[in-house]
C-alpha cells in the first residue's frame, strides 16, 4: 500500500482560465496560497477573491466596527500584490459563521456570477496537521464551498438566484482545490510567486502586529518559506504550495 506521507504530489491542472477563491477571512489566502495565485495571474489567468467576512473580530485591540474597514483595506491591497483586482465580501459575521443553506446560497451565487473552472478554498477539516484544532469559520466556509460548487450548477437548488438575481446555473466548475489540507494531492511551484506572497501577507500589517512581537517581514518570510520548503520533498525538490484537489 502506498504511504501517503511520501507519495509524490501531482502538478495542478493547468487547462483553465478563471478561478474563484472563497475563504472566511482577510489573510486566509495569504498564509500559503498567494504564491500559487501570483504565478497563475502572471500566466494570464483570472482570479477573484470572495471572503465570507471582513475579519472584524480578528484584532483584540480594535473594535469590530472600526476593524472591518481596516482589514478590508488591507485585503484589497494584499490581493493587488498578486494580480487580483476583484475582492468581494459576503458580510457574514466573523467568528460565528454557520454552515447552512444561507452560506451555501451566497457562495453558489458568487460561483454563478464569476463562472470559474477552478474553485479554491481553505482546509475544511477539524484540524491542521492532525494536531491543531481548526476554527469554526474555516470549517464552515470550506465545507460550504465544496457543496456550493454543485449547487451552482443545479437550477432547482436556490431557484431564487435566477428569479431575483438573474444568475443562471453554472456547471463549469471542474475542480475544487483545498489549500492547507492535511491530505494534499497536488502542488504548484512556489518559487516564481514566493517573494510576492511575502509582500502580500505583509499588507496585513495591523493583523500581524496584533498577532506576534516578531518583525513583520521576518515573520512572513519565515512562515511562508518554511511551508513551501516543507512540501519540496514530495514535489521533486521544488518549494511548493499544496492543495487537495476534488475533481467534479
Amino acid at each position: 500500500m502506498t504511504d501517503q506521507v511520501t507519495e509524490q504530489l501531482q502538478e495542478m491542472p493547468g487547462d483553465w482560465q478563471r478561478a474563484l477563491a472563497v475563504v472566511a477571512h482577510p489573510d486566509d489566502l495569504e498564509y500559503g496560497c498567494a504564491a500559487a495565485i501570483a504565478g497563475w495571474t502572471d500566466g494570464g489567468r483570472e482570479v477573484v477573491y470572495v471572503l465570507a467576512t471582513r475579519g472584524e473580530a480578528g484584532i483584540d485591540s480594535i473594535a469590530p466596527a472600526e476593524c472591518a474597514a481596516l482589514r478590508e483595506q488591507e485585503q484589497r491591497a494584499s490581493a493587488a500584490v498578486v494580480g487580483v483586482p476583484t475582492v468581494e465580501f459576503l458580510d457574514h459575521e466573523d467568528g460565528v459563521i454557520e454552515y447552512g443553506t444561507g452560506l451555501r446560497r451566497d457562495i453558489a451565487a458568487a460561483i454563478r456570477r464569476h463562472r470559474p473552472e477552478l474553485v479554491i478554498t481553505l482546509n475544511h477539516r477539524d484540524t491542521w496537521g492532525g494536531t491543531v484544532w481548526n476554527t469554526p469559520d474555516h470549517r464552515a466556509v470550506g465545507r460550504a464551498t465544496l457543496d456550493a460548487a454543485g449547487d451552482a450548477g443545479n437550477r432547482w437548488i436556490f431557484p431564487e438566484l435566477i428569479s431575483e438575481q438573474g444568475l443562471e446555473p453554472w456547471d463549469g466548475v471542474r475542480w475544487v482545490a483545498v489549500a492547507g489540507s492535511n491530505n494534499p494531492t497536488h502542488a504548484v511551484d512556489a518559487g516564481p510567486g514566493l517573494e510576492r506572497s511575502v509582500r502580500s501577507l505583509l499588507e496585513h500589517r495591523l493583523y500581524i502586529e496584533g498577532l506576534t512581537d516578531k518583525d513583520p517581514e521576518e515573520y512572513c518570510r519565515t512562515f511562508l518559506t518554511g511551508m513551501a520548503e516543507a512540501a519540496a520533498p514530495r514535489f521533486g525538490g521544488r518549494p511548493a504550495v499544496t492543495f487537495e484537489v476534488f475533481p467534479r
